[in-house]
């Protein structure tokens, strides 16, 4: 009798990728977390969602290491680091800020231009792996900063959380360009997907 095609792919699945999906479900909690806070305004929640993606950050740590470690990497699971890492480190953030008060139209501009940075980092990593690939097969450095360094944005949303900064509150306020708001404090968001798509910085790979 055959089996199920969904279970065969389940079979496929190495532990590494079990991980990253573990990233995957941090960052969709993030999200949802950023969505309940809109809905009910408890803090607690956008606070939990923050906390989400360090834990993020672990799993997608520990996957590549393990899958090194079993000699497991695969197409497959580059390709499932990236879709879990567009969600945790790219939209889940950006969910997560829109959720803080960066809600003006300038505002919307710049965090769908950080998401689109950094799709488009890994979608480049991901084409250019193996001509950056030494003779052992692993790639040494990084073009553009990695994806997960989006939790450093994470953190400072967080401490403004923590203080109270969120909201008509928020860190260095808001100023009318035109017919939509913007606050400056998306610009570090700016700042991290330009550093993303530069192909000058280049970051040792671990």
């Amino acid at each position: 009798m055959q089996q199920p095609r969904h279970f065969t792919m389940l079979r496929e699945f190495q532990l590494a990728d079990w991980f990253t999906l573990g990233n995957a479900f941090c960052g969709t909690g993030a999200i949802f977390a950023a969505m309940r806070f809109l809905q009910d305004g408890i803090v607690r929640d956008l606070m939990i969602g923050m906390a989400l993606i360090p834990l993020a950050f672990i799993f997608d740590a520990l996957d590549g290491r393990i899958a090194r470690w079993r000699k497991s990497a695969s197409t497959l699971g580059r390709e499932l680091d990236s879709l879990a890492d567009v969600i945790s480190f790219g939209v889940a953030p950006a969910a997560l800020a829109y959720a803080c008060g960066l809600q003006g139209g300038w505002d919307w501009v710049v965090l769908s231009f950080f998401v689109g940075c950094g799709v488009s980092r890994l979608a480049r990593y991901n084409v250019t792996a193996e001509q950056l690939s030494g003779a052992e097969g692993k790639v040494k450095y990084f073009e553009g900063t990695p994806i997960p360094t989006s939790l450093v944005l994470v953190v400072v949303l967080w401490i403004a959380a923590w203080q109270g900064a969120i909201g008509s509150q928020l860190w260095f306020g808001m100023v009318k360009l035109g017919p939509w708001q913007f606050h400056p404090l998306v610009l570090m968001f700016a700042l991290s997907g330009t550093l993303m798509i530069s192909k000058t910085v280049r970051i040792p790979k671990p």
